[in-house]
């Protein structure tokens, strides 16, 4: 009798967390069964948006549930992730550039609700309603993502100004404010684009090379590939920023360009407010001495708690979309192409002898540009690109503090409308 009770019981309990999960991959139950767990008292309500969700978009919010922070699995209600879902799937099934897109890339990239550590607002359908009378005319998601890039502005009455209240405003915020800097106006933007089917998500970096600050912007997806734009436009992939993300480092994380995902993959996005957790992956002895105690101030607000916010490290398309503006833009009459690469010894024909260092170029005393050499494990027909005045004498200061290389080059341009640099180290 007592055997048969608690068959009974372990049946009717492998039934009851069956039917939650009912409708949606077995791929997530494993996850949600550990999110549940984290989610404490709020398992209920995260069980209901499961429940309750139509058939078409219980993956959707299986996906949501599965990886989302665990601030948002102890706090977010049935109602609000049911909401987004709700309106998202509504804007892949109206538009054609939504119902085209990949899985993997709807879910990750026009599904989420938040981007990184804004307070969670519940703009989907407030968005929806503004910015689908930007899209609903166009033949494509690009003529809708310039659409949404000219008229955001206007829209929802928000301007650049250090005076916000916080680096990552959450969208109502920023419009009851009628101010943000770049993390938040990206986060306006990319939530515009998200109400329409649109991918998108934010980039940025920790710190650029050069020291002067970090920087956030938006990334959009468009027929397989990621571009760049900002809340002030100019067009896709075009930006005042351009130069300083095509001069990040590839071998220091603090340098690195990162996009952000929602769904874990084990780097975190070390970029805008989650800068200061890139200390703990910096060491502070091989930062310039004129900005070290500027860093180790950073360093010292850190606390115990890890980032929960996910990244991809993107700084090689950037570096490459620089290096194709420089090939692309019209020389004047009297500058070069220069096509610079480092070399750890002589032998200039094999990769393995290519080093990638910090190459300093100057006139006199005066620094005029800067970038990294490729690595080993770049294509032999990449290189550093500088423009350059035909006939002038420059100094080239190459360093790679680890390997402690700093050495200096002598170098004078020529006449010709290129010129292959190569700088042999004397190590």
């Amino acid at each position: 009798m007592k055997k048969s009770f608690l068959f009974i019981l372990l049946l009717y309990f492998l039934c009851s967390c069956q039917s939650n999960f009912q409708g949606i991959p077995e791929f997530y139950h494993a996850l949600l069964d550990t999110a549940l767990t984290k989610a404490g008292e709020n398992a209920e309500e995260l069980e209901r948006a499961l429940l309750e969700a139509p058939k078409a978009q219980k993956e959707g919010m299986a996906f949501l549930i599965s990886y989302m922070p665990e601030r948002d699995l102890t706090s977010l209600s049935a109602s609000f992730l049911l909401e987004n879902v709700s309106y998202a799937y509504k804007a892949r099934e109206k538009y054609a550039w939504c119902a085209a897109l990949p899985d993997s890339i709807f879910l990750n990239e026009v599904l989420p609700y938040a981007n990184v550590s804004e307070d969670r607002d519940n703009w989907r359908p407030d968005f929806y309603e503004r910015f689908s009378k930007y899209a609903d005319d166009k033949d494509n998601s690009t003529d809708a993502i310039m659409a949404i890039a000219r008229n955001i502005k206007d829209e929802v009455n928000v301007e650049y100004n250090t005076k916000r209240s916080r680096v990552d405003i959450s969208p109502f915020q920023a419009m009851k404010e009628h101010m943000a800097t770049c993390t938040g106006l990206s986060i306006l933007l990319t939530n515009a684009y998200r109400s329409v089917g649109i991918p998108s998500r934010l980039a940025g970096t920790a710190m650029w090379t050069n020291y002067k600050g970090n920087h956030t912007w938006s990334e959009v997806w468009i027929n397989g590939q990621w571009h760049f734009i900002e809340y002030y436009p100019d067009t896709l992939d075009q930006s005042w920023f351009v130069a300083d993300a095509g001069k990040a480092d590839p071998d220091h994380m603090l340098h690195w360009i990162y996009a952000a995902s929602f769904k874990p993959t084990q780097l975190p996005y070390y970029a805008a407010v989650d800068a200061p957790y890139a200390m703990q992956v910096t060491e502070l002895n091989k930062l310039p001495e004129e900005v070290r105690p500027r860093f180790e101030k950073m360093k010292a607000r850190v606390t115990d708690n890890k980032p929960y916010i996910w990244g991809h490290n993107v700084t090689q398309r950037y570096i490459n979309i620089y290096q194709n503006s420089l090939k692309n833009s019209q020389l004047k009459p009297n500058e070069l192409l220069a096509n610079v690469v480092v070399f750890a010894n002589a032998d200039t024909q094999t990769s393995e002898a290519r080093l990638s260092c910090r190459v300093d170029v100057f006139t006199d005393d005066k620094r005029i540009d800067f970038g990294y050499s490729p690595a080993t494990t770049d294509d032999m027909n990449r290189f550093l690109q500088f423009k350059l005045k035909k006939n002038t004498a420059y100094r080239f200061v190459v360093t790679h503090p680890e390997e402690k290389i700093n050495e200096e080059f002598s170098i004078a341009t020529n006449k010709q409308n290129s010129q292959d640099i190569q700088l042999i180290l004397n190590q």
